[in-house]
């Protein structure tokens, strides 16, 4: 019985001999109960058509016909026996061959998971076919698809992060040594630049629990009512002299009737702050950043344009992932932590809106723009 229940092929083929069995004792009780009367209404149909006359040698010889019924009814059930062995030795074979296709897709699906369990992420399964047993195959490749995708994200993820942590750790054990060595003077110059590096790693790690809590959608959002040229007179207040100190122009063009969002305020002011610190990091001395703000039907639509290096058009679709960098070479210093832009795209979507970004090549600037609900 143990055997039984833990075994799907088993209890499909029982089942299906079941239904065979329970099929011909149905036959089988039919025709032991139905056949007496059946004959004898032949039989009555029978003496009305010979008439009286042979109805009187019909009754005298209905001894004889009542032998000749219980030969018929032997003959009968022989024939019935023999056609229940030869369709129960079919059905064994048809429950059996049917039990074995079924189960088959079914026990390809459980050795791949087997595997993918065991890290081979690339495991895939045929799928042929329209049926029930496709579909499931289908949505087994599309799962192990997207573990593969995340086991790659995880491993490229830990990297990054390795990376990301060395470069200030470093120079911070560098200007260490060099102190106890006395390479190095024991000058505010000193002590300043092991101070920028460890807030910088600081920085990090803030990043990255702000990553970790959007990515996992727990965030808290505070959603009411928001007037847009607020948000855009805060940022430019926090973020003007940063623009002024590199010299490069800030301009807004802002609607001529007010707009209300639907969004938190303060992540509606990361998400500004994220885009135009990122703008104003790859535009040169001289530059300019444009933000704009207008209404598309039912959403608020914010465009950041800048004059910078440009984002060729390979790079677009990866702009928004972790740590990813358009040009490799570039600084940490210089490039940030990589991260702002995943951030930014994990707030929009939660509050309801899309963002994306644009641009006509290298050197010819980029568009960064993100809609969010309106009243």
């Amino acid at each position: 019985m143990k055997y039984f229940k833990s075994h799907l092929g088993i209890k499909l083929f029982a089942s299906y001999f079941l239904v065979i069995i329970i099929g011909m004792a149905v036959i089988w009780g039919t025709t032991v109960f139905t056949t007496p009367r059946a004959f004898e209404r032949h039989l009555s149909f029978m003496e009305q058509r010979l008439g009286a006359g042979n109805g009187m040698m019909m009754g005298q010889g209905g001894g004889m016909m009542s032998d000749f019924y219980l030969n018929f009814q032997a003959s009968f059930n022989e024939s019935l026996i023999i056609a229940v062995i030869a369709a129960s030795l079919v059905a064994l074979i048809a429950s059996f061959m049917l039990s074995r296709s079924v189960i088959a897709p079914v026990r390809v699906m459980m050795n791949a998971s087997q595997r993918i369990s065991e890290g081979h992420y690339d495991e895939r399964v045929q799928s042929q076919g329209t049926d029930e047993l496709s579909l499931l195959a289908i949505s087994f490749n599309q799962m192990a698809e997207q573990l593969e995708q995340v086991e790659i994200m995880r491993r490229q993820l830990i990297g990054d992060v390795a990376h990301e942590l060395r470069t200030p750790l470093t120079a911070i054990k560098g200007s260490a040594e060099g102190l106890m060595d006395g390479v190095l003077p024991a000058s505010d110059e000193t002590y300043q630049q092991i101070h920028n590096e460890a807030e910088r790693l600081n920085k990090l790690v803030s990043d990255l629990q702000e990553l970790s809590r959007v990515e996992a959608k727990a965030i808290p959002l505070n959603v009411q009512l928001v007037k847009v040229t607020r948000l855009l007179e805060t940022v430019t207040k926090r973020m003007q002299f940063q623009f002024d100190e590199k010299r490069v122009i800030l301009n807004r063009q802002l609607p001529h009737d007010p707009i209300f969002i639907l969004a938190d305020e303060d992540r509606a002011l990361q998400i500004l702050t994220n885009l135009l610190g990122n703008a104003l990091q790859y535009t040169p001395e001289n530059g300019t950043v444009t933000v704009t703000i207008e209404r598309e039907k039912n959403m608020a639509r914010f465009s950041i344009h800048d004059s910078g290096i440009g984002i060729p058009a390979e790079h677009l679709a990866h702009i928004f992932d972790r740590f990813y960098r358009v040009d490799k070479s570039r600084s940490r210093t210089y490039g940030g932590s990589g991260i702002g832009l995943t951030i930014s795209k994990h707030l929009v979507e939660a509050q309801g809106g899309k963002i994306w970004a644009e641009s006509e090549g290298a050197n010819k600037g980029s568009v960064f723009v993100f809609t969010l609900p309106i009243t």
